[in-house]
Parts: C-alpha cells; structure tokens; sequence
C-alpha cells in the first residue's frame, strides 16, 4: 500500500512538474516563423543571433585582410591600387573593432549573464531586440558603401585633418562617421541592460561575493563602455557637422583643434581594449575551473584586478600620442600609467597558473585555446609595456612593431579565450557538442598560423618598415619576411575556416550534450542544454560561488513567480535577497521598426541635415507604438 502510494505520488508530481513546464513554455513561447524573428525578445535567440552576425563579419574582415596581405607579399606590386587599398584597410579594421570584437563579447554576455544568474531573462528584452537591429544596420551601411566604391579610406581612426571636409571630399567620411554612431548605440543598450540585470535580478542568495567571474567582467566591461563611449560618439558628431553643417570643431584656423580629435578618440579607444579583454577574462576564469577539476584560485584578486583594469583603463589614452608634442610631464605621467596596467593583468595570469598547478587538468579544446591565450596574450602584454616607453615608442610609432603587438593582445587576448568560449558553451546554443578532434586542428592552426604570422612583424617593425602603406620598393629589405607572413596567414585563414566547419557541422550532426557535458560548476548548467524560453521553471537558490558542485545539480528553488504573465523575481542589490516580482515585457514588433526609423534618419543625416529633423518623425512613432500602454501591468522597456 505504501509503495503504490509513492508510485501514485512520483506520477503526480511529474505530471505537475509537466504541466508547469508546458504552461511557462506557453507563456514565454516566441512566435514561429518570419512573426517570431521579428519579434522575439528571447536573449538566447537574440545573443545567438548577434554571434553569428558578428562572426559573418568576421569573415569578410579576414578575406580584406587576406587581400591586404596579397598585396603586401612582394614588393612594387600592382594587385590593389592605393584608394582601394586605403578602403580596404579602412574597412578592415573597422569591421574587426566595431562590428566584431566589441559587439561579439557584449553578445556572449547577453546569453550567458542570465543563465549564469538564474533569471528568466534579460532586463529591458525590446531593448536588446532593438540594439541587435541597429548594430546590423550599421555594418550593412558599411559594407553596402564599400560594393558602391564609397567604402570609408582614412583608417578606423579616421584623424582630422585628413577626415576633414578639406582633404576628404564626398560622403566616404560621413558614412564611417554614423557608423560610429549605429554601433555605440547598440553597445550602450547592452551594457545598460547587463548593468541592471546584474543589480536586481541575480538568484536568492546571490551575494557579490557568489557572483560568476564572467559575470563580474560583463559587468565592469559595461560599466567602462557607458563611460567611455560617450566621447568616440561626441568625436563623430562634432566630425560630420564639421563636414554637413561647417562648423570648426577641428580647424585650427578657425579655433578649433585637430588633436581634440586624438584625445577624444583615443579617451574611448584604448578602454575598448579593454572592453573586448575584459569578458576574455571572465570567459576564462569560468571556464579554467572545469578543466583543473578545482574552484578558481584568488576570486578576490581576479574580481579586484577586473575592477582595476576598468579603472585604469582611462588612464592610457595618451600613449598613442607620445610623438604629437605632449608635454613631458604628461608623458612621464601616462608612461607610468600604460605600465602599471600590466600589475592586475599579471595578478589575473598568475591566479589562472595558480588554479592549474593546484588542480588536475583535463586536455580539452578549450583548454588547449586557454593555453593558446597564455603565451600570446603575455608575449602582446610585453611588447605594450615596452611600448609604453617614450624612447622606444618614438622609434616603433607607426611601424608594423606596433601592429604586431596590438594583435597579439586582440587576438591572443580576445579571440583564443572567444574560441574556447564558443566551443565550452556550444551546447547552451545547440544542445550539442562540437568535434574533439577538428578542434584539436583547429587550436594547432589557429596557434600556429598567428604565431607566424604576427611575430615577424615585430622584426619588420624595427627594419623601419612603416604602417598604412600599400607597397613599397625592390631594394628595401622587408621583401622575403613579408612573404613568408603572407604565405603564414594562410594557415592562419584555415584555421578559422576549420572552427567554423565545425561549429556548422557539429550544429546539425554533433553528439548530443546533455544538461551539463562538462561538469561544470555555476548556474547555466543547473538548466537544460539548450535552456527553455523561460530559462529555470523555478528560480534556484544559491549558497554559493560554485553551486553545482557544492549543492548538487538539484538545487533548492524559490516559487511564487506566476506561469501565466512574464515574470521575473528582482532581488537586493548587494544580499540578493528577494525585493519584489516584475513583468517582463513580451514579443513586439516595434523595437525592429523603431530599428528602422533610426536607420532611415541616421542615414538620411549624411546627405542632408535636415533628415534629422524630418527622421524624428517616424522614429517618434516608433516609440510611441513601443511604450503606448496596453492594458496590462507590462512594464514596456
């Protein structure tokens, strides 16, 4: 009798559990087809979207700089003339900055950071929704004026004077400049979403202490993107009414100041390195523990460098600038400054090498792409610091030693911790496994192909070979190591290629994962793989930095959050304790069109200023359809 009894109620239960399931599935479905794409708020759905979309671009940026090379390999050549190449190399870095490294890493944060802190979903999804349109908008506004032969050519930095009205007629200057101006507007609803759901709405007990190390990265790297991106975005500005309107923001005969330009630029672009190296670390630091079988050594010292390395990371600027004739005192200042940036970097390595001595490792792929990250990332950070020095940086400036070191820190600091990322937390997208053994390939690839071809540049920069030049002549010496670097990229090209075969083959045929292949420690592995719209049918409870382990894979679990209405459970900002239950607003149609009207007005502003008074009109609208009040208690964000 006691046993049917238990038989009875195990049957009840999971028809209960079967029930609540189906009904949050209900609640939080997206629309099928052409409906649902776009309309979704889903951060999953909208996150996988913005990788792939940043990848594709990716690819484009590589084919330039695989043209790039072509051209470079021997000299005198006359594969690519000089205004194709300027376009070329224009777009190149622009692409890899703006439309893949900075947008790529606030995009795993946009799918990561609510698994890893048990909520449902994002703060501010229509948001979210609306950033991804304007971020693809503004990369098909690059590279449709590129196929138009209108391609911006004055370098992703684009310095006035050259970018002025003066020396750059027509509207190749404009277009970059709103460019700039699609993507900073994307990256900052980003980051204001990570910033509150990272605040208010973590799992209970969820104190700062228990929070996820790419968590606390995600969030220190939006915190320095809401203050850095304001200035790049007030640079551009000031740049296409110098050019539309005729003001002389940047004349110098006028009052103005061309090296107003530099500062300003330069203020928001050295932190956007560390925008794009920040979630790095946080990608590392969550996934190192799973393949040494331990907690991660220091999570004190690693949060307190990250906070660190935002701060100072607004104390750097001015070392792009040691030969414009800055002041001594300043330079000494600014030397000191680039140096002492490298002290949280090394407390962060020395923590990782910490963790790995003190635990087992397990020779996966994304720990071989972690130890990839190792040697590059520290031999880019010693070639910065040498750079950073007045004498040496006036003899490397604008050499190809200075484009070897600052890829070595993008790509040794940003693309081999990506890889390892995408490849750990494949399974949160697809529900599979991506090849073991394609990917060993594609590490030794990847690894070696980089290696050799970024580390001869370094010798070509102190042969005195200059940057942003499309040829040179027959009797300089820089003819063979230029070869053997063009040759080099290949192998680096098929690297990339290999990934990305895997990735779409392990999509449609890979092993199947399970709930949490790897093992691992922290919340977003508490859920299926992929997760459900809602993410956690009940919120869990946390005790802990690593509750899995700690607390088993079945966690205790807070209720009250009702199934039939889209809510999310808001907590204390510093304890985690539960405050209040919040609406989260559902699929709509306006955040895409809102994405249009602003498109519409901010291309229409490089051809006649007044589109920006005429442009408001349906952006407006927009608006007013995207908050008009419902009827109900949504909260339309």
């Amino acid at each position: 009798m006691t046993a049917a009894l238990k038989d009875r109620d195990l049957r009840d239960t999971a028809l209960e559990e079967k029930l609540l399931h189906a009904r949050l599935a209900h609640t939080w479905r997206t629309p099928p087809g052409l409906i649902g794409f776009f309309t979704t708020v889903d951060h999953k759905r909208i996150a996988v979207r913005y990788i792939i979309t940043a990848f594709a671009f990716l690819f484009l940026g590589g084919i330039l700089a695989m043209l790039m090379r072509w051209q470079l390999s021997r000299p005198e050549a006359g594969l690519i003339g000089p205004d194709l190449y300027n376009q070329i190399f224009t777009i190149h870095g622009s692409t890899m900055m703006f439309l893949f490294a900075v947008p790529v890493m606030e995009a795993v944060g946009v799918l990561l950071v609510p698994l890893m802190l048990g909520t449902r979903n994002i703060a501010f999804p229509r948001l979210n929704a609306f950033s991804y349109w304007i971020y693809l908008a503004g990369g098909l506004v690059l590279w449709v004026a590129f196929v138009l032969d209108m391609g911006p050519d004055v370098g992703w930095f684009a310095y006035v004077p050259l970018s002025g009205p003066q020396y750059s007629p027509g509207k190749r200057v404009d277009i970059w400049a709103q460019m700039i101006t699609f993507t900073e507007i994307a990256a900052l609803a980003i980051s204001v979403e990570i910033v509150v759901t990272v605040l208010k709405q973590r799992a209970p007990g969820m104190r700062l202490d228990r929070i996820p190390l790419f968590v606390w990265a995600s969030f220190v790297t939006s915190l320095v993107v809401i203050l850095a991106m304001p200035a790049i975005v007030l640079a551009s500005t000031m740049l296409i009414l110098d050019r539309l309107v005729g003001t002389h923001f940047y004349n110098p005969s006028e009052g103005g100041d061309a090296l107003l330009w530099q500062h300003l630029f330069w203020f928001f672009g050295h932190p956007e390195v560390y925008i794009i190296f920040l979630p790095a670390t946080g990608m590392i630091s969550s996934m190192l523990p799973t393949f040494v079988r331990r907690p991660v050594f220091g999570y004190l010292a690693l949060v307190l460098a990250m906070v660190s390395i935002g701060l100072l990371s607004f104390g750097l600027w001015v070392h792009h600038m040691f030969t414009t004739g800055l002041p001594r005192v300043g330079e000494s200042f600014f030397t000191a400054s680039s140096m002492a940036i490298a002290v949280p970097a090394g407390v962060q390595i020395f923590c990782w090498l910490a963790t790995i001595w003190l635990g087992r490792p397990v020779w996966r792929v994304p720990f071989l792409f972690i130890l990839a990250f190792f040697f590059t990332f520290v031999l880019g950070g010693l070639t910065g610091v040498m750079v950073a020095s007045v004498p040496l940086d006036t003899q490397v400036h604008d050499t190809y030693f200075v484009v070897a070191h600052f890829h070595y820190v993008l790509v040794g600091g940003a693309v081999f911790p990506l890889l390892a990322a995408i490849t750990y937390w494949f399974p949160k997208m697809t529900g599979r496994m991506m090849s073991e053994r394609l990917g060993r390939w594609s590490v030794a690839l990847l690894f070696l192909g980089f290696n050799f071809t970024f580390f001869p540049m370094h010798i070509l920069g102190l042969q005195g070979m200059p940057r942003r030049i499309y040829t040179y002549q027959m009797d300089l010496p820089w003819g063979g190591m230029n070869l053997f670097v063009s040759l080099c990229s290949i192998a680096l090209a098929l690297g990339f290629a290999l990934f990305a075969f895997n990735a779409i083959r392990s999509t449609r045929s890979g092993e199947a994962a399970g709930d949490n292949p790897w093992g691992a420690a922290t919340l977003e592995w508490a859920t299926s793989s992929p997760p459900p719209p809602y993410n956690f049918a009940r919120i869990p409870v946390v005790s802990s930095a690593n509750p899995i382990w700690d607390q088993g894979q079945s966690l205790p679990v807070a209720s009250g959050l009702s199934v039939n209405r889209r809510e999310l459970l808001v907590t204390t900002t510093a304890d985690a304790e539960p405050e209040v239950r919040e609406t989260s607003p559902g699929n709509s149609i306006w955040p895409f069109l809102s994405a249009i009207a602003t498109t519409i007005m901010l291309v229409g502003s490089i051809f006649t200023p007044w589109a920006v008074v005429w442009g408001s009109i349906p952006v407006a609208i927009g608006l007013i359809g995207w908050f008009w009040p419902r009827g109900t208690p949504e909260d339309d964000s």
